[in-house]
C-alpha cells in the first residue's frame, strides 16, 4: 500500500496536530509562503510521489482558507501524489446550497467544484450544513456525524427528563436521531427571519415543562437563534437548556450573547479555533474520530463503525 502523509493548512494547524497525534505520525513538512501582496505559495518540503495525500484545512473564512487548499490539492497533484484527499472539519459556504431566491450564487457547489478543479479525489468533512450537498461532488465524500462526539458526554451527564430539540425547522432531522438514541421526545422552536442572522418570531412545538432541554445543530454563528430559543424554552417551563453544536463560527457579539443567555453550558467541537473563551462553552475534540477515518479509509476499511 501507499504510504500515508498528512499535511495542514495555516488554519487548520491546531487541529491537524492533534489528528496526526491520535493516528501515531508526525505532519508532513510544508512551507506556506505569502508576497506582500498577499498572494499564498505552499511547496511541499518533501517527496509525495505515489503517497495517499492528507491535506487538512476547514474552508471558514476568510476566503484565503479556501484558495491556501486549493493550491496544496494543485502542488501535491503536480509532485505526483497517487491519491489527494481533502479533509475539511468545517465545509464552508455551505448555508448557499440552494437558490433560496432569484439572482443568487449556490456557493457550497462552486466550492465542491473548485476543490474537483483542483484534483482532490476524495471529501472528508463533518456535520455538512445539509447532507444533499454530498451530492455535489463527483467522488467519494465521508461524512462524519458530530453525534459520535456528543452522545458519549450528554451520557456523562445523566439528565433526567431530557428532551432534545431543533432551534429551527430545518434542525428537525438532525434533533430527531439524538431523540432516537436516547429514547426520548423532541420539541421544535420555529422561527421566521426578516433577514439574515436577525429573527422576527419564534414559537416552541411540543411540551418541554420541567425538562432537561438540549438544542442541537451543526453552526452557530451570530448565536441569536441559540439564545432566543434558550430563552423561550425556559419560559415554557424547561428545567435547564444547554445546546450541542459542532461548528463555533461565532461572529460579532457571539460570545457576549451566550455569556448573557439562560444557557446552562454550550458545547461545541474544535473544527473551527474559537476566537474567546467562555465559563459557558466546553470544546469537544474531533482529532480522534478524524484521526480513525483516515486509517479506516487508508486501509480500505468501512468507516461506518465510527457512526453512532
Amino acid at each position: 500500500m501507499s504510504s500515508v502523509k498528512l499535511f495542514s493548512g495555516t488554519h487548520s494547524l491546531y487541529l491537524a496536530e492533534k489528528i496526526a497525534g491520535f493516528y501515531g505520525k508526525s505532519l508532513g513538512q510544508l512551507t506556506i509562503q505569502k508576497f506582500s501582496d498577499g498572494e499564498i505559495s505552499p511547496s511541499f518540503n518533501e517527496s509525495v510521489r505515489g503517497c495517499d495525500v492528507f491535506l487538512i484545512q476547514s474552508t471558514c473564512p476568510p476566503a484565503d482558507n479556501i484558495m491556501e487548499l486549493l493550491l496544496m490539492i494543485d502542488a501535491a497533484k503536480r509532485a505526483s501524489a497517487e491519491y489527494v484527499t481533502v479533509v475539511v472539519p468545517y465545509f464552508g459556504y455551505a448555508r448557499q446550497d440552494r437558490k433560496d431566491k432569484p439572482r443568487v450564487s449556490i456557493a457550497a457547489k462552486l466550492n465542491a467544484n473548485l476543490l474537483m478543479a483542483a484534483g482532490a479525489d476524495r471529501l472528508m468533512t463533518c456535520d455538512l450544513h445539509a447532507g444533499q450537498i454530498q451530492g455535489f461532488f463527483d467522488f467519494p465524500v465521508d461524512h462524519l456525524d458530530g453525534s459520535a462526539i456528543f452522545v458519549p458526554y450528554l451520557k456523562s451527564l445523566n439528565l433526567d427528563n431530557l428532551v432534545f430539540a431543533a432551534p429551527d425547522v430545518g434542525g428537525v432531522g438532525r434533533a430527531r436521531s439524538y431523540a432516537k438514541r436516547f429514547a426520548v421526545e423532541m420539541v421544535v422552536c420555529d422561527k421566521h427571519r426578516k433577514r439574515a442572522n436577525e429573527i422576527a418570531s419564534m414559537q416552541v412545538i411540543g411540551d418541554v415543562e420541567g425538562a432537561n432541554v438540549v438544542l442541537v445543530d451543526d453552526i452557530v454563528d451570530t448565536a441569536g437563534t441559540i439564545c432566543r430559543a434558550a430563552e423561550i424554552l425556559m419560559e415554557k417551563g424547561a428545567a435547564s437548556v444547554r445546546a450541542v453544536i459542532t461548528h463555533p463560527i461565532l461572529s460579532g457579539d457571539a460570545y457576549e450573547k451566550i455569556n448573557n443567555s439562560v444557557l446552562e453550558e454550550l458545547v461545541v467541537t474544535d473544527t473551527i479555533p474559537l476566537k474567546n473563551s467562555s465559563q459557558k462553552m466546553r470544546v469537544l475534540s474531533v482529532a480522534e474520530l478524524f484521526a480513525k477515518a483516515i486509517r479506516n479509509i487508508h486501509d480500505h476499511d468501512s468507516i461506518s463503525a465510527l457512526f453512532i
